[in-house]
């Protein structure tokens, strides 16, 4: 008879939280190589680096995703020891205002900044759709004045650019959400006791893109149920009101001033509306001053933003090739940036107006689009992994360590094996770590004063030529994978190696 105390512990299950993802060496050095060009352009337009938590107080961080009735809906959120609610950021913009607000007299006004990092919403992952993701953004706070909003979306431009989005592949759409407010102040949606109302037209039209003209009719009437069967209700408009809107998201023309014209038929009786397009039409002939009104900059009606902060131009980076969509058919690859402004978020804090605007890329979805096209910073060179110094005698570690210390002082990437296997698995670990080239040293060496260095991908080539036809001399005048040299030697004949290799 088995008792409890002879039960074997269950073993702990490996598993990975929903919406969460591992990285790998060769994504996080594309990523970083990415994050290097954007930082570039940023500090060209003038921007400085800023950095904020990860954590935040809940009620600074404010009710601006859906379904936050509670403090942990939408968002991930804990109570200190002080019963205050603390929640992980959902954006890098609200921590941005509270930095601000909290040290706005020592900060130069406008006040220009970027940053990157992670970001978590507590929201339902699915393809593509994660809780936690990183976003690069840049801001400009303190700038009333339009011209802030258009610089914005001609430094979105050249960023895609500088990363290798190819002119054309790309466009940087703008729109305003005063517009929009005039459109709903029009279908009687103006007063404050429609406002979750609202948030669910604005939801309704960001998704446009996705679902096309039918699925937002669904998302502005009763409601949608989507391929899983999940059901979205519906902000519950009439007819007449569904058709307002979507004619508001289908004014663009084929110029700037003819979706201009529209809109201001659209909007036409509200002072808020008219504002809007005035704005609008300014940006358009700042954009064309600058010679961006080639399609990298436009005027798009459907470009809104989900989140509420937003008070006045909105817009967003899409990129406009085709790929396979989820159920194979082809599809716009679609947007990966954007952003617009947000006069009332610093305001939250101080209590009278701080105009504010900025845009944030979307960081992991840029880098899958990179992969895409072929850019050339996807495409570059794996990490190279470390020499690695082999051991062949164990009483002998402190000596191999010397060797591998002489190489990390000459700035080469170096390890010790520091595992119990033999010569044949050590050389199996160092092709796994992708390690440019071995040391090796065994007794009869070390009495000698000399090391064997390898070179792997020499001997990785010589290993796929091995059967092919090379005559005796082709095969001398290859260079020798393995040879000797005296220990005095080391960093020069490894770092010679690494040169042949291109490291």
């Amino acid at each position: 008879m088995s008792g409890p105390e002879n039960q074997k512990p269950q073993k702990l299950l490996a598993r990975q939280p929903r919406g969460f993802a591992d990285r790998g060496p060769a994504d996080i050095a594309a990523t970083e190589r990415m994050l290097a060009h954007i930082r570039e352009t940023y500090e060209l337009y003038g921007f400085d680096a800023v950095e904020t938590p990860f954590v935040e107080y809940t009620d600074a961080l404010g009710k601006f995703l859906p379904d936050q009735d509670r403090p942990n809906e939408g968002v991930f959120s804990f109570q200190d020891d002080d019963e205050q609610w603390l929640s992980l950021r959902y954006d890098l913009t609200a921590p941005l205002a509270r930095h601000v607000a909290e040290n706005y007299d020592t900060l130069p006004k406008p006040y220009r900044s970027y940053r990157a990092g992670w970001v978590f919403r507590n929201e339902k992952p699915g393809p593509g759709r994660f809780r936690q993701f990183m976003q690069f953004d840049a801001d400009t706070v303190g700038a009333a004045s339009v011209s802030a909003d258009a610089e914005i979306c001609m430094m979105a431009a050249d960023t895609l650019e500088r990363v290798g989005i190819a002119r054309g592949d790309y466009a940087v759409k703008i729109n305003n959400r005063k517009v929009l407010d005039g459109v709903l102040e029009a279908i009687g949606l103006a007063d404050d006791i429609h406002t979750g109302k609202r948030l669910t037209v604005l939801r309704a039209i960001d998704k446009l893109d996705r679902l096309g003209p039918e699925g937002v009719t669904l998302l502005l009437g009763e409601g949608r149920k989507d391929e899983s069967g999940d059901y979205t209700k519906g902000a519950g408009l009439d007819a007449g009101q569904i058709a307002r809107v979507l004619a508001f998201t289908a004014a663009r023309g084929a110029t700037a001033d003819e979706t201009l014209a529209n809109l201001e038929q659209v909007v036409e009786g509200s002072a808020r509306g008219l504002e809007g397009v005035s704005e609008l039409r300014e940006i358009a002939t700042l954009v064309t001053a600058a010679g961006y009104d080639d399609g990298r900059v436009t005027i798009d009606p459907a470009v809104v933003r989900g989140l509420e902060y937003y008070t006045g131009p909105v817009y967003e980076a899409e990129l406009t090739f085709i790929v396979a969509g989820d159920d194979g058919q082809p599809v716009r690859f679609g947007s990966v940036a954007g952003g617009g402004r947000y006069d009332g978020l610093v305001a939250r804090f101080r209590g009278e107006p701080v105009p504010a605007t900025g845009f944030s890329i979307g960081v992991s979805r840029l880098l899958a689009a990179l992969k895409i096209v072929g850019s050339p910073i996807v495409q570059g060179a794996a990490p190279i992994g470390p020499v690695v110094v082999l051991v062949l005698d164990r009483d002998q570690i402190a000596h191999y360590q010397g060797l591998v210390t002489t190489l990390r002082q000459a700035g080469i990437r170096a390890e010790l094996y520091l595992g119990a296997s033999g010569l044949k698995a050590q050389m199996k670990y160092a092709d796994r770590r992708q390690s440019p080239a071995v040391v090796i040293q065994g007794s009869n060496e070390r009495a000698e004063g000399i090391v064997q260095i390898k070179d792997l991908v020499a001997g990785s080539q010589q290993a796929a030529q091995s059967g092919q036809d090379l005559d005796n001399a082709a095969y001398k005048a290859q260079r020798l994978a393995q040879f000797s040299v005296k220990e005095s030697e080391l960093v020069d004949a490894v770092r010679g190696v690494l040169d042949n290799q291109g490291g």
